[in-house]
């Protein structure tokens, strides 16, 4: 969707945020003296003519690559005079639609819209098929426009690729009776759109006037977010390392919003890969909107499945769920109450649904079209899945991205696009499923055995999926899609089985050098009681893995198709690493901002004669916690003391209570609730005195806000190295293959990342100080210091 607006002057065309932004006052939006807005065909039929109830059975449908396959199969079999990818548009009133109708055979005077689908045209919903005959009907008139016709034959081709059949439903219009059905579905979505264009030009005139939220920038804050500004302008991405203290969130936000108006963005999506950092953006951009003309900013949060379904015991359809019963009759109220109130986070979106009784997790997938900034996980974007992606891809917005905490993104992604599949998964899965189904699962079961059976070692990485597991694998997934098409009601265990295994077999069938493909016998499991109800026999279970090594392959498109990417971070040094693994453009900027204390705030030592290797732990154990020990007694306050495991943080705990029963310590528990994270963190207090024990890499070592007497010190007692092991041997192999050798991109790279991640908690404001301790002789080695931020003075 596109709206075009008369043209305003706005500094974003300039590559320098303007010096007087944070004085400039707000002024009021003058209205628009002309303004036209262009709908696709799809949206505005999808607007107007859905009805009745939501419906998100299980209902095989055919993939992206599919649909293409199909839509070019048909066109064979029409002739070489059938015409394909009619690009139409037309006018009524302000409003421009425009499209591409599938086919046109000029033989039968016939537009065809094909569907592919998987099974039968009869068990598609009849909402869902109004909805393709608003879509011809409307490709129809602008056809019968267009060639100045006075009839036309519309079919429906519904194509099954599974049994590459066709079904046609062909119904001929007087180009008179389509051009009416057009006025009417225009004359329905004009308020809306009106509404609309007054909203964006309201937003853009308050934009422009957007004072930063603060009296002034800090240090280091205005060079990070003129270096976004001018990203944004140029539409370029942006790799950003940025310290704790300087306002990241404000610091990028800010210049985005600001440059929305002049380089026409329609949306601006705020990116976390952990939660904390959502929270942290919607205050922010609480903050910002509050300083916009009538608050003329809309800003949603999009919220996960598991948190906004209200029923999740029952299937997303009229029949089972009355939140989805008449779901598309009453979204329109809902719709335009939630616009008009603007702020539309989690609790917000609950309870507009609620007052109209429909899903509060749908409406919320429905309002993304109609907000200005999106703040969520990373995967609305970046997973195959991803609706953000789809309805970005689908609508064409200019999309433009801010990603935090980035130093995330990259394992992130790898786990997006990785899947395991076990033998046992399979077994309970068939001891539940129909016999049509039982057999498939069972011969999958089987062909897996005969592969663990040919292993010669434990954990092994295939050079390819051998094609014998690759057939059984299409033919289960296949007897299971038949099995819920012909049962959409049913939910539980067996339908998220099969989601699981649709997802196996597409990363199967996308294997190349990103991935690696692995076959690891595991310990037996009981397996029933051998169907005989005699005692349990022991059964082999082994796992599958696609495991994702370098996501650029499936990311390197997404970035092109944005309009700019700010990924910001404390910690992206080296920069090539994400420009490498996440397949950045190759014109990326990068950014290192200094930090906003004087470096001597910070006191780094490294514990010379101390070696965290495996080996060596418990012979340094009496060392380590003499210098923890000597540390707190010469500077009493709250530290933190990172560990690489679990174990290792328990005997270091232990040993310094023994040795020091004097100073309180508190430690993480492997298992942490909500309830337990909050209360080990509520034992950092003003003025407090103790240590608290915690794992590099968990929660505690990111995103933790601990300023001024909170916390004053840290001690580091890892490098944060992955244990040495077949699988990250050939994970190192892998990436050596991909990039060449001595790059660190498989374990010192990241690990120091995560050595500097905790370090940040310590100083938080520019005027905390305190101490860090690096409790690890390899500290000293030139390949270590040189991935460590560079104003940090060893000693």
């Amino acid at each position: 969707m596109t709206l075009v607006l008369p043209p305003t002057q706005d500094a974003a065309d300039t590559q320098r945020m303007p010096a007087s932004v944070a004085a400039q006052p707000l002024t009021s939006a003058p209205p628009a003296p002309s303004w036209t807005y262009t709908v696709s065909v799809r949206e505005l039929c999808e607007f107007t003519a859905k009805r009745g109830d939501l419906d998100r059975r299980f209902t095989p449908s055919a993939t992206a690559l599919e649909g293409l396959m199909g839509q070019n199969t048909v066109a064979l079999r029409r002739g070489q005079d059938y015409e394909t990818e009619i690009a139409l548009q037309g006018q009524h009133g302000q409003l421009r639609v425009r499209g591409r109708a599938d086919g046109y055979d000029p033989r039968r005077r016939c537009l065809e819209e094909i569907k592919t689908i998987r099974g039968h045209p009869d068990e598609i919903a009849e909402n869902r098929r109004q909805l393709h005959w608003a879509q011809l009907q409307t490709y129809g008139a602008l056809f019968c426009r267009d060639r100045k016709l006075t009839e036309l034959a519309l079919a429906l081709v519904y194509f099954d690729v599974a049994s590459q059949a066709e079904v046609e439903l062909r119904q001929v219009f007087g180009a008179d009776e389509l051009e009416q059905a057009f006025a009417r579905q225009c004359s329905a979505f004009l308020a809306w759109a009106q509404q609309e264009a007054g909203h964006r030009q309201a937003r853009d005139t308050a934009l422009q006037a957007l004072a930063f939220p603060e009296p002034t920038f800090r240090a280091g804050q205005r060079d990070l977010a003129e270096a976004v500004y001018r990203a944004t302008a140029q539409g370029r991405c942006l790799l950003a390392q940025a310290p704790t203290g300087i306002g990241k969130t404000v610091g990028t936000l800010f210049p985005v919003l600001r440059a929305m108006p002049g380089q026409g963005i329609d949306k601006i999506a705020y990116l976390t890969c952990k939660g904390t950092g959502r929270l942290t953006a919607l205050e922010a951009l609480a903050d910002l909107r509050s300083g916009t003309e009538g608050r003329a900013l809309r800003v949603l949060a999009m919220v996960p499945k598991e948190e906004g379904c209200e029923h999740p015991d029952k299937a997303c359809h009229g029949d089972a769920c009355p939140l989805a019963r008449g779901f598309y009759d009453r979204l329109p109220a809902a719709r335009e109450e939630a616009v008009a109130l603007g702020w539309m986070d989690a609790a917000g979106q609950r309870q507009t649904a609620l007052r109209h009784d429909i899903c509060p997790y749908y409406l919320g997938q429905e309002l993304m079209r109609w907000a200005d900034v999106l703040v969520g996980d990373v995967h609305h974007l970046f997973d195959s899945h991803g609706r953000l992606w789809g309805l970005a891809q689908a609508l064409d917005w200019k999309l433009a991205v801010l990603v935090d905490e980035a130093h995330n993104l990259i394992e992130r992604a790898r786990r997006m696009y990785s899947a395991e599949l076990r033998i046992s998964q399979v077994r309970t899965a068939a001891q539940s499923a129909v016999a049509a189904v039982r057999g498939p699962l069972h011969a999958l079961v089987q062909t897996t055995e005969d592969l663990v059976a040919d292993s010669t070692a434990p954990y092994e990485v295939l050079d390819a999926a051998p094609d014998a597991f690759v057939q059984a694998l299409q033919s289960a997934a296949g007897a299971l899609s038949e099995h819920f098409n012909q049962h959409p009601l049913n939910v539980g265990s067996l339908l998220n089985f099969h989601f699981e295994l649709q997802r196996f077999l597409k990363l199967v069938d996308s294997l190349s050098d990103h991935a690696l493909f692995d076959l690891q016998t595991l310990p037996a499991a009981p397996d029933g009681d051998g169907g005989g109800g005699g005692l349990a026999v022991t059964a082999v279970d082994a796992a599958l893995g696609v495991r994702n090594v370098a996501p650029a392959c499936f990311l390197r498109e997404r970035f092109k198709a944005l309009h700019s990417v700010t990924l910001f971070s404390a910690t992206l040094s080296p920069p090539d690493y994400a420009l490498k693994l996440l397949g950045l453009p190759d014109d990326t900027v990068w950014i290192d901002v200094p930090p906003a204390f004087p470096a001597e705030h910070l006191t780094v030592q490294v514990a010379d004669g101390i070696s965290t290797r495996f080996a060596d732990r418990d012979r340094s154990l009496e060392k380590l916690v003499a210098v923890m020990a000597r540390q707190f007694d010469q500077h009493p306050g709250n530290y933190l003391a990172f560990f690489s495991s679990f174990n290792y943080l328990d005997k270091a705990a232990d040993r310094l209570a023994a040795r020091r029963p004097d100073i309180v310590q508190w430690r993480q528990g492997r298992r942490m609730g909500a309830a337990a994270r909050a209360d080990f963190l509520a034992r950092f207090r003003p003025q407090g005195r103790g240590i608290a024990f915690a794992v590099l890499g968990g929660v505690f070592a990111e995103g933790v806000d601990l300023p001024g007497s909170l916390l004053i010190g840290a001690f580091i007692a890892t490098l944060g190295l992955p244990p040495v092991s077949v699988t990250q041997r050939h994970f190192q192999a892998r990436l050596d293959k991909l990039f060449g050798a001595d790059h660190g991109y498989a374990d010192r790279v990241p690990a120091l990342q995560r050595v500097v991640q905790a370090a940040g908690r310590v100083l938080r404001t520019p005027e905390d100080q305190g101490w860090l301790w690096l409790l690890d002789d390899r500290y000293r080695r030139a390949e270590v210091v040189q991935l460590l931020p560079p104003w940090w003075p060893l000693r």
